[in-house]
């Protein structure tokens, strides 16, 4: 296991780099790491985020020098990660009516399974956030089996309709906004994704957080839709069991 490395990036912020690939042991050092940063005040640094196998932190130069920082850092490693703390856990619903999840039955065939029997197997994975990225609230979901896994497709869409749920190269995700994307969609969900108005939660889900995916009929995605356009909780999407 390589040691962690500290890096300049820009004038105004660091990365922890914790290896060069993406794997669950790794990941595990990111989110330990994420942990103790949690619980630790350094002076100078306004935010950190983490990724696969780093963590970015964002500091003020005027407060604190890199050389500074990466002293306070490399006493953390030394230190040892905090255990992770663990994440939210939800079920979210999402509809797989053909015009929303155009990329299913060819995805689907792919793995010698039908539809339906795609969605099945799917909806009894249950996925981890690795990180956020691409776009405010992007998660990219680890845990997607290869009996699930397919290519992203060889000419990216030029808008994929928010709130699309899609998966590529071993990954999930959700798509929170408009955009364009490559991903292969396999279904719409109707919980907002990012919510600016709610500045405590403003992304849905976070490193660390645990999800799986409930199918539902079109006529409850639309009544969900409505209703959550109106008032809407992270709360109603808690996983109780």
């Amino acid at each position: 296991m390589s040691e962690p490395r500290v890096l300049p990036l820009g004038d105004a912020a660091a990365t922890v780099a914790f290896g060069d690939s993406i794997d669950p042991q790794t990941h595990l050092r990111v989110l330990g790491f994420s942990g103790r940063l949690a619980s630790e005040t350094l002076p100078g640094v306004i935010e950190w985020a983490p990724a696969f196998a780093s963590v970015t932190l964002w500091y003020d130069p005027d407060q604190i020098t890199f050389d500074a920082l990466r002293a306070s850092l490399a006493l953390l490693l030394r230190e040892g990660a905090r255990k992770k703390v663990e994440g939210a856990s939800f079920v979210i619903p999402f509809c797989r009516d053909v015009d929303f999840a155009p990329d299913l039955a060819e995805t689907a065939a792919l793995k010698n399974l039908s539809p339906d029997q795609y969605i099945d197997h799917f909806a009894g994975v249950v996925f981890e956030v690795a990180m956020l990225g691409f776009q405010p609230g992007f998660a990219y979901l680890s845990g997607l089996p290869d009996a699930l896994d397919a290519p992203r497709l060889a000419t990216p869409r030029k808008n994929v309709p928010a709130r699309s749920v899609a998966i590529a190269d071993g990954m999930c995700a959700a798509y929170p906004l408009d955009s364009p994307g490559g991903w292969r969609l396999i279904g719409r969900t109707p919980a907002p994704l990012f919510h600016p108005r709610n500045p405590e939660r403003p992304a849905l889900l976070t490193s660390g957080d645990k999800l799986r995916w409930r199918p539902i009929d079109r006529a409850t995605f639309e009544r969900l839709e409505g209703e959550w356009a109106q008032d809407f909780s992270p709360d109603a999407l808690r996983d109780t069991a």
